[in-house]
């Protein structure tokens, strides 16, 4: 099911809200555990009960670790479990296919279809099990406490990646108000207007057959930049609005990536529960900067191999990660301490780093990166601009203007400093007309559009 649909919106939201608000406290967890599975259960039957079986295994060991003095043995047991899962159901022909094509056999292909989130859940469980062995926390009360953490559907399918001692307090005891419900609501409706009526229509673009030119060559990669970002982000910001309406504070999950500065900067604002997820249990462990530059090289590239490789079992994915890779190393190195002399250059450099790593992203294959590659900086015979493009360009333009605007924080800004003046009083009534209207429109746009998937779904 998706956050971003009639069903979801109109007919499980309220019917879980209504549930939640009438039981006594003592019930809310099992409610939103009943309900959490219900919500996977209605996207991906076949395969609840991986999730099921993820969340007893992780529990008992975890209960196990905390007590045993074999908790090593454990650990292993649990990191050989969960990572052995995941390989499993996401990795298992991409092995296949590149064991056929290296020795030249034809071991036949199994077409096992991953489950829905088990990327993220996965890795919830993973680090939640770390945690417990190093003695970050103690492990849950019981199993309905861990499952409510673990299957918790705001969180579930497609992030934020949220660790268990961020939320424990919450999930023993959580309080809920008026503002903090009117604010989920609010980020629910943001999170929901920027998947519908940005990415979306960002994403038609990008489906787009257009004869190449040097333009449109450039053009699809901005707005497949553009769509992977309000379509993820707003998957996060509809995940905490929803946390927030039940009582729970989920950590931030963006920054405004696409005004970073180097793609060192843009790394601590795009995906951060991943990105700190691979800094705690891999990066760190592995010795992290105390080290040899050697070893610290080899970090570098092992955490950016592992975050490409557990975006997708192609070698897109892990070229997208060893170039931010390569890219770090280079900045750390050499070119931090030119890029902060500079104003304008290095926003202009990030930019088309960020740009054609999106297009490695986006590539089914290497030969299309190398085409795209080509097109892109003018190696191929191909006109600079044509009729077509400029079509859709001039359909398109609104669009680009609207998100490239609402990817900076100057909407934010701009309203924050008029709360400082007299004019308060106007944005107090403007306001709730405004997420009234948006809603209006995403709900108007949901009934009449088939294109809605989250690209995120797929990781």
């Amino acid at each position: 099911m998706l956050f971003s649909s009639i069903t979801f919106i109109y007919y499980f939201l309220p019917l879980l809200l209504i549930t939640y608000f009438i039981v006594p406290s003592k019930f809310k967890n099992i409610i939103l555990l009943i309900f959490s599975l219900l919500f996977y259960f209605l996207g991906e039957p076949k395969y609840i009960i991986i999730l099921i079986l993820s969340s007893i295994i992780n529990y008992y060991l975890s209960k196990l670790i905390s007590k045993n003095k074999y908790k090593k043995v454990l650990l292993i047991i649990a990191i050989i479990y969960n990572i052995g899962s995941l390989l499993l159901f996401k990795y298992t022909d991409f092995f296949i296919a590149n064991i056929n094509n290296i020795f030249n056999t034809s071991i036949p292909f199994m077409y096992i279809v991953m489950p829905i989130g088990i990327s993220f859940y996965t890795f919830q469980a993973l680090g939640y099990v770390i945690d417990v062995y190093n003695k970050k926390h103690e492990p849950a009360k019981n199993i309905i406490e861990f499952m409510t953490y673990l299957t918790l559907f705001p969180q579930l399918i497609a992030g934020p990646i949220v660790r268990y001692s961020d939320i424990k307090n919450e999930l023993t005891k959580r309080t809920t108000s008026f503002s903090k419900f009117s604010e989920g609501i609010k980020r629910f409706v943001i999170g929901l207007s920027k998947k519908v009526l940005i990415a979306n229509v960002l994403g038609e673009f990008t489906g787009l057959i257009i004869e190449e030119t040097l333009i449109s060559a450039w053009l699809k990669p901005i707005a497949y930049t553009l769509q992977i970002y309000f379509d993820f982000s707003g998957y996060s910001d509809m995940a905490i609005g929803l946390g927030l309406m039940f009582g729970f504070r989920f950590l931030e999950n963006f920054n405004y990536p696409l005004i970073a500065n180097s793609i060192t900067d843009f790394w601590r604002r795009w995906h951060i529960s991943l990105s700190s997820w691979f800094k705690d249990y891999v990066y760190i462990p592995l010795g992290g900067n105390i080290v040899s530059m050697l070893k610290w090289i080899r970090n570098i590239f092992v955490v950016w191999f592992l975050t490409g490789f557990w975006h997708g079992a192609s070698w897109n994915f892990i070229l997208w990660g060893v170039y931010f890779g390569v890219i770090l190393i280079i900045e750390k190195l050499l070119l931090k301490k030119h890029l902060d002399k500079t104003k304008i250059l290095k926003y202009i450099y990030t930019s088309i780093l960020i740009i054609i790593s999106f297009m490695i992203f986006n590539s089914l294959t290497l030969n299309e990166i190398f085409l795209n590659l080509k097109n892109m900086f003018y190696m191929n015979n191909i006109p600079v601009i044509n009729k077509e493009t400029i079509y859709y360009i001039r359909d398109y333009l609104v669009i680009f203007i609207i998100a490239i605007i609402s990817s900076t924080p100057l909407l934010k800004n701009t309203i924050k400093k008029i709360r400082n003046t007299k004019l308060n009083v106007i944005i107090n009534v403007l306001e709730p007309v405004t997420y009234i209207i948006l809603l209006t429109l995403c709900t108007a746009y949901l009934i009449d559009a088939s294109f809605n998937p989250f690209l995120y779904f797929r990781f």
